[in-house]
């Protein structure tokens, strides 16, 4: 039996030890969640803020009813409501890869009725190649923020005052 090796070893979802999902592999997974009415959506995270770490981890004491470890990862675009193919959802994959290709990207499924995410799993890990050049998403239908070197305090943070 294989014992997991910790140091310098991040996992980042269940199956993330897995080789990653080829894009049929990911449209039979959409099938399922399509099928079972969750509504698929995709984020995005840079290497170095893509798990939880006691450096990229903002804790709160006292001031939070109860434990939060900061585990969220940027959205890309809005959920996909009313989604009912799985080529819309690997265009979009393929979109934030294009946009971000140094980002961890993972496809999430949230149930509307529990309203709570049931599913993710990683479609994309950063290349091997060290770049210091990060994607800029331009303008396209929907604006995407983009959380590299740009810190963001409050929910709408990003509007002007």
């Amino acid at each position: 039996m294989k014992v997991w090796n910790p140091v310098n070893n991040k996992k980042f979802e269940t199956f993330s030890y897995l080789p990653l999902m080829s894009d049929m592999q990911i449209a039979k997974q959409v099938d399922m969640i399509i099928s079972k009415g969750l509504s698929p959506c995709l984020e995005f995270a840079p290497e170095e803020s893509s798990f939880v770490d006691s450096e990229n981890t903002v804790r709160f004491c006292g001031s939070a009813a109860g434990y939060y470890d900061n585990r969220y990862w940027t959205m890309w675009k809005l959920p996909m409501f009313g989604c009912t193919d799985p080529s819309q959802v690997l265009r979009e994959i393929s979109e934030c890869r294009s946009s971000y290709p140094q980002c961890y990207i993972r496809l999430a499924a949230f149930d509307s009725i529990k309203q709570v995410q049931v599913i993710s799993f990683i479609v994309q890990k950063p290349g091997s190649r060290s770049s210091s050049a990060w994607a800029v998403t331009g303008e396209k239908d929907m604006k995407i923020w983009n959380p590299i070197d740009n810190k963001k305090f409050e929910t709408f943070s990003y509007l002007p005052p």
